[in-house]
């Protein structure tokens, strides 16, 4: 008979909060092991967030040499995508950090098990998880995370086919690019596909069912957003219900409910952008008291189930979605079973999001709405980019910085950004967010000249009507 290897910590997907989860338990000591039936790294960075930002970043390559008679240079002769080689690039990025992933488990001596686990009961205080794959083995540990993460939504009858109705995995590694696109889904992933087609050269149309794109952000952001979008080019339709899809050998018709009326759209694809469904199948939860709400693990702040000794971290435990809060919620969780000291639980609102279409998209905290709605008195402050000296010198001066605080006490409840490089910026106001501080240290922090940032500390202003430059 085998002997059952032992560990301290087991952590059941290898994906950026699995990884993470691992390589803590290893500085703190624990003898940890990964089990991961794919790749390491998970969807994140093979699929998701790393390689589509490589695409983008094609595809914003393409724009600007579109627009290079702007800034006074001229190139003579066709630009052609050559659209394997923009494929290759970005398989290319998700391949070398998923090597880099597997040197820094290897370098914190973390194990890493190829395979498909289970959990298989329990052993005196250990839990047992089977592992199928090319060699069955059975490892047990006092502490096994759950971070298996999460997969494309599906529609009954609208199934993705790989070739035609396709999910973000199939949408990511074109081998021709269409004429023409339906995206069905405006949150942050429908957003950056219809985004990189579009700047393609690809006639995109966005469906959504709710009022707005981008829901999740701030409703004035939401609405510069759709107003960027449709000048270049796409068109955006909201409170629109997806109601069925039809192929034929080229193309696919999708009829559309909006308004009490119905229509019909054709396209050569589709993307199916609807959201995730947790990955909480064929886990073995059935035989312990680990709750699922809709497909998701309930946990408390801290990663612990109704299941003593099972903890679960990132996408399997809900919304928000994203690598940096699965990551952080790894750590949490580990350096808690360690028994560390001033362990806190993630806050609310404190995590950033960040949307990396054309412009791009970033928040933390509060939406203006949202702090209304909780009955606080608030003072809100606006800087436009058109009025900072760096995105003009850029070439780029669409976009807002947005800033809420409550009007009693100065606390930032909440930013929100749009245009240039927000996404690079936005941690600045996160970290401001942490530290709990107050438009007056804001007020009184030097930003440096020409940035962009700079726009950051004249919306800070302009909630108190000290803005300078606009």
């Amino acid at each position: 008979m085998t002997k059952t290897q032992k560990f301290d910590l087991i952590v059941i997907g290898g994906g950026p909060g699995g990884y993470v989860a691992a390589i803590r338990a290893a500085q703190l000591g624990m003898k940890a092991a990964v089990i991961e039936k794919e790749h390491l790294g998970g969807i994140c960075l093979n699929w998701g967030c790393i390689p589509t930002k490589a695409l983008l970043r094609a595809a914003e390559l393409r724009h600007n040499l579109d627009h290079l008679q702007d800034y006074g240079i001229e190139i003579t002769g066709e630009v052609k995508i050559n659209l394997p080689k923009v494929v290759e690039r970005s398989r290319g990025v998700a391949a070398r950090l998923s090597g880099g992933v597997a040197h820094l488990l290897k370098k914190n001596k973390v194990t890493v098990i190829d395979g498909t686990a289970k959990l298989a009961g329990k052993s005196g205080a250990d839990h047992l998880v089977s592992v199928t794959g090319k060699t069955a083995q059975t490892v047990s540990a006092p502490h096994v995370i759950i971070a298996t993460g999460a997969r494309a939504r599906q529609i009954p009858g609208m199934e993705s086919d790989g070739a035609q109705i396709l999910t973000y995995r199939e949408a990511m590694v074109p081998k021709t690019m269409p004429k023409s696109l339906i995206v069905v889904g405006s949150g942050a992933i429908g957003i950056e596909f219809a985004s990189f087609y579009r700047d393609m050269g690809v006639e995109v149309t966005v469906v959504e069912a709710l009022d707005r794109i981008l829901n999740a952000e701030d409703s004035e952001i939401s609405a510069m957003a759709h107003k960027a979008f449709e000048k270049r080019g796409m068109k955006i339709l909201t409170s629109a219900k997806l109601q069925s899809l039809k192929k034929t050998a080229h193309e696919v018709t999708a009829t559309i409910e909006q308004g009490g009326k119905s229509q019909t759209l054709t396209a050569e694809r589709v993307i199916m952008a609807i959201g995730i469904v947790g990955n909480s199948e064929n886990l073995g939860l059935e035989a312990t008291k680990v709750k699922l709400d809709r497909g998701h693990i309930v946990t408390d702040g801290y990663g612990a189930t109704g299941e003593p000794g099972l903890y679960a971290i990132g996408d399997i435990t809900g919304a928000p979605w994203l690598a940096h809060k699965a990551s952080h919620e790894g750590i949490i969780c580990v350096e808690k079973i360690a028994g560390q000291k001033d362990v806190h639980a993630i806050g609310d609102n404190t995590v950033p999001g960040c949307t990396y279409c054309r412009p791009q998209v970033a928040s933390v905290g509060l939406t203006e709405d949202a702090a209304r709605a909780k009955g606080l008195d608030i003072k809100v402050g606006r800087f436009p980019f058109l009025a900072n000296g760096k995105a003009i010198a850029l070439g780029d001066d669409e976009g807002l910085i947005k800033t809420i605080f409550d009007a009693k006490t100065g606390e930032l409840l909440g930013a929100h950004m749009i245009g240039p490089e927000v996404t690079e910026m936005i941690q600045g106001y996160a970290i401001a967010r942490t530290l709990e501080t107050t438009e007056q240290e804001l007020m009184q922090t030097i930003f440096p000249h020409p940035t962009l940032s700079e726009a950051m500390h004249e919306s800070v202003l302009d909630a108190y009507d000290r803005a300078i430059h606009f």
